[in-house]
């Protein structure tokens, strides 16, 4: 799974998402770069509300990444 930030996103709305996701017994990496941040999900991503992560002040998008079975 993958969460876009977006552009203007402040500290403390990506510090809710990492919240979220940890919550959910996830992992996460972080890139930044220079107009955006994405955050790479490790983990049981199938039981993650996509609504519920998108409605978070700051997320741009979540797309998920197909299972390959």
């Amino acid at each position: 799974m993958l969460v876009i930030m977006k552009k203007k996103a402040s500290e403390e709305e990506l510090e809710q998402v990492k919240e979220f996701l940890v919550e959910q017994d996830c992992d996460f990496h972080q890139s930044t770069g220079a107009n955006r941040i994405i955050l790479g999900v490790v983990g049981d991503t199938s039981k993650i509300d996509s609504k519920a992560l998108k409605g978070i002040t700051g997320v741009l998008d979540v797309y998920r990444i197909p299972d390959e079975d």
